[in-house]
C-alpha cells in the first residue's frame, strides 16, 4: 500500500478514528486504526463499545492495500510534520512515512488481528434526527449521569427513547435527573440504554458536521449505528433497566422562582467558592414571596458567602439547600434568558425549565439541613454594602 497525504485533509478522519481506538489495549491491532484504500479509504477504529468507520479525505492513492496503524506514534508525527503533504508506504507489517527530507519507520499490526466490527446491513431504522436536535438532546439529557459503575449499571447511562414522532433522552444518579427531547421522524418505538461516554464522543463528531443535515440511526436488538455523511459511528447497548422515572415526576409546586439566568449563575459560581470547602457543598436558598432571593453558604474555619438577587418569587416562603454544584450543572445547560425553578417544599423535587420552553426538564433533591449549614442571624441579615447605599 502506497498513497500520498494531504496532511490536514486526513488528519480529520484520523482524529475522529483515534478518538475510537482503545490506546490502552495490550492488543497491538486494538490499540490501531485500520485503513483500507481502494475505491474509497476507509478508516476503522474500535475499544468494543464503540466503534466509528469514516471515509477518509486528502489521499491520492498510488498503490491499494491495507493496514493497521499504530495510533500514537503516527497520529504524533501527521500532526507534528512540518510539511503540508507525505508519503505513507506500508509493505507487510513495515510502514514507512516520509515528509520532505524526514523518514518515520514504524511497524503495524497484522490485519488479521483487527477486530471484525459490526456492520449495520441488517439492523432497522430507528429514527431520523437532525443534527443540531440530536446533539442537544445528549447534552442536555446526559447532565445527570455519574461517573460509569458497575452497579447499578445505569448509572452510566443515558435512557435513548423513540417514541411516536419523538426522542427522549434521559439519565439520573439517584439525586437529580435530566430529560431532554427533541422531535423526530421515527422508524419504530424503541428504548434502550447507552454509556454516556460513547454518547459524548458521538456529540463531538456531531459538532464537526452540518448542523441542519440528519443521522439515520438504526438498531438491531445490541448495537445502533449513527449515520451521518462519511461517518458511521456505532454504540453497543448497555444490558440493564433505567428507573421508571416518569413515575416520580409530579406537579406539585408550592414556591416558584422566575430570575435571569446570566444573574443567578454567577452568583452561584461566587457563593462556590466558599461551598466547595464544605463536604455537603452546599449553598442554602431563601425565598421570600414578593421580596429577595437570598444565597448563603457557610465553610466553618474559613468563611462565608451571602448573595442577595432580585427575584419574581411566588407561594409560600421558604428555606432549601442544595448541592451548589448540581445547581450550576442544570443552569448552565439552558440557554439564555429567564429561568423557573419550582419547588415542591423543603424535601420534595425542585424542577428547573428554560421559561417558555418545554424541551429540557432538570429534576434535583434537596439536601437536609442542619444548623451549622445556616449562618447566624448577624450574617443573613446583613445587606451588602452597595445595596445599602442604593436603598438609601
Amino acid at each position: 500500500m502506497k498513497l500520498e497525504l494531504d496532511r490536514l485533509e486526513f488528519l480529520k478522519a484520523w482524529q475522529m478514528a483515534e478518538r475510537s481506538s482503545s490506546t490502552k489495549s495490550t492488543i497491538s491491532a486494538v490499540s490501531g486504526i485500520l485503513i483500507t484504500v481502494g475505491e474509497e479509504t476507509l478508516l476503522e477504529a474500535t475499544d468494543f463499545k464503540t466503534a466509528v468507520r469514516c471515509a477518509a479525505q486528502g489521499i491520492r492513492m498510488i498503490t491499494p492495500g491495507s493496514a493497521v496503524l499504530p495510533v500514537r506514534l503516527l497520529g504524533e508525527f501527521l500532526k507534528k510534520i512540518p510539511t503540508g503533504t507525505a508519503i505513507l508506504e506500508v509493505d507487510g507489517e513495515r510502514g514507512v512515512l516520509t515528509a520532505g527530507r524526514n523518514r518515520t519507520r514504524f511497524t503495524t499490526a497484522p490485519v488479521s488481528e483487527f477486530p471484525k466490527i459490526p456492520r449495520s446491513e441488517g439492523a432497522s431504522e430507528l429514527c431520523s434526527i437532525i443534527t443540531a436536535d440530536l446533539a442537544r438532546v445528549i447534552t442536555e439529557g446526559s447532565i445527570a449521569s455519574s461517573i460509569p459503575a458497575d452497579f447499578p449499571k445505569y448509572l452510566g447511562t443515558c435512557l435513548f427513547k423513540v417514541k411516536g414522532d419523538l426522542l427522549k433522552v434521559v439519565s439520573t444518579d439517584g439525586k437529580r435527573l435530566s430529560l431532554s427531547q427533541c422531535p423526530c421522524e421515527a422508524g419504530t418505538d424503541e428504548e434502550l440504554l447507552l454509556p454516556v461516554p460513547a454518547l459524548k464522543e458521538l456529540s463531538r463528531l456531531l459538532a464537526g458536521g452540518d448542523q441542519e443535515a440528519r443521522v439515520q440511526v438504526l438498531y438491531d436488538g445490541s448495537m445502533a449505528w449513527f449515520q451521518l455523511d462519511g461517518v458511521e459511528f456505532s454504540i453497543r447497548r448497555v444490558e440493564s433497566s433505567f428507573p421508571n422515572y416518569e413515575k416520580i415526576l409530579t406537579s406539585d409546586v408550592l414556591t416558584t422562582l422566575r430570575i435571569p439566568r446570566e444573574e443567578l449563575l454567577p452568583a452561584l459560581e461566587r457563593v462556590d467558592i466558599i461551598a466547595h470547602n464544605t463536604v455537603s457543598h452546599l449553598v442554602v436558598m431563601q425565598l421570600s414571596p414578593g421580596g429577595d432571593l437570598k444565597m448563603t453558604a457557610r465553610a466553618p474555619d474559613l468563611g462565608t458567602a451571602l448573595e442577595v438577587l432580585d427575584a419574581s418569587i411566588d407561594g409560600n416562603p421558604l428555606q432549601v439547600g442544595f448541592n451548589v454544584g448540581y445547581l450550576q450543572d442544570g443552569l448552565r445547560a439552558l440557554g439564555s434568558g429567564e429561568v423557573l425553578i419550582e419547588f415542591n417544599g423543603e424535601e420534595g423535587q425542585t424542577r428547573i425549565v428554560q421559561e417558555g420552553a418545554g424541551n429540557f426538564l432538570y429534576m434535583l433533591m434537596p439536601a437536609r439541613l442542619s444548623p451549622q449549614d445556616l449562618l447566624d442571624d448577624e450574617d443573613s441579615s446583613q445587606v451588602p454594602e452597595e445595596e445599602a447605599v442604593a436603598e438609601a
